[in-house]
C-alpha cells in the first residue's frame, strides 16, 4: 500500500471513532444526537408500561426490535460470504476493475487485503448485531419481571428499580445495534478504496457527513425532540 492508502485508511478509522464518540454521549454540539434523544424516549416508554396491566403492545415492540436485529445479523453473514466469494474470484474481479475508468491498479495482493478489511468490518457488525439480539432477549425477560400496576402502587421504589433495569438493558442493546448499523453504513464509504485512495477519502467523508446530518440536523431528530424547524 502507498502512503496515500494508509492516510485514507487512517481517515476512515478516525471518522468512525469520532462518529461513535459524538453520537454516544459527547456534547461537542449544543444539541443531543438522535440516538441520545431516543434513549430518553425508551425510558418514557417503559415507565408508561407500568400504568397498564395489558402489555401486549410492549411485547410486540420488543419482538420487532429483536427481529430487526436478527435481520441485520443475517445480512452481515451474507455479506461476509460475498466477500469470500470475491476472494475466490480475485482474477476475474480484478480484470473487471481494470476496465473501469479512474481505477487505480494495485495488484492482486492489494485487492485481497482490501477485501479482508471488508470482511473484518462485516464480521464486526455481525458480532454487534448478535450480541444486541441476545441483549434484547434479556430485555424481554426483564420486562416480564416488571411489577403490575397494583404492585407498582404498593412499592413505587421497587417498581422504579425494575423499570431502570429494563431501560438500561434496552439502551445497551440499542447501543450495540447502532454500532453494527454504523459499520454497515461506513462499509459503503470503504468500497471507494477499491477504486482509489482519493475516492476512498471522498466516499468516507460523504458517508460521515450524511450520518452526522441524520443524527443532529434531520427531520427525524426534530420529530423526536418536538421542536419546529428554525
Amino acid at each position: 500500500m502507498t502512503l496515500l492508502d494508509l492516510a485514507a485508511l487512517a481517515l476512515f478509522a478516525c471518522l468512525w471513532l469520532v462518529f461513535s464518540w459524538v453520537t454516544g454521549g459527547a456534547r461537542i454540539f449544543p444539541r443531543v444526537s438522535l440516538t441520545q434523544a431516543m434513549a430518553a424516549r425508551r425510558r418514557e416508554w417503559f415507565r408508561n408500561s407500568l400504568k397498564r396491566d395489558l402489555k401486549m403492545i410492549d411485547t410486540q415492540i420488543l419482538a420487532g426490535l429483536q427481529n430487526g436485529t436478527a435481520f441485520f445479523a443475517s445480512t452481515s453473514i451474507f455479506a461476509i460470504g460475498g466477500c469470500f466469494a470475491m476472494l475466490g474470484a480475485t482474477e476475474q474481479v480484478d480484470a473487471v476493475f481494470r476496465d473501469l475508468p479512474f481505477f487505480a491498479q494495485g495488484g492482486r495482493a492489494a485487492f485481497e487485503l482490501k477485501v479482508c478489511g471488508l470482511i473484518a468490518i462485516f464480521g464486526y457488525s455481525f458480532f454487534k448485531f448478535g450480541w444486541s439480539y441476545r441483549l434484547f432477549n434479556y430485555c424481554t425477560i426483564l420486562f416480564g419481571a416488571m411489577p403490575m400496576m397494583d404492585e407498582a402502587r404498593r412499592d413505587p421504589a421497587a417498581a422504579e428499580r425494575a423499570v431502570e433495569t429494563v431501560v438500561q438493558m434496552n439502551i445497551i442493546a440499542a447501543k450495540h445495534f447502532n454500532a453494527g448499523l454504523r459499520a454497515i453504513f461506513l462499509s459503503i464509504g470503504y468500497l471507494g478504496w477499491f477504486v482509489s485512495a482519493p475516492v476512498f477519502m471522498v466516499s468516507t467523508l460523504f458517508v460521515f457527513f450524511v450520518l452526522i446530518r441524520r443524527q443532529f440536523f434531520s427531520e427525524a431528530r426534530l420529530a423526536v425532540m418536538h421542536t419546529e424547524r428554525s
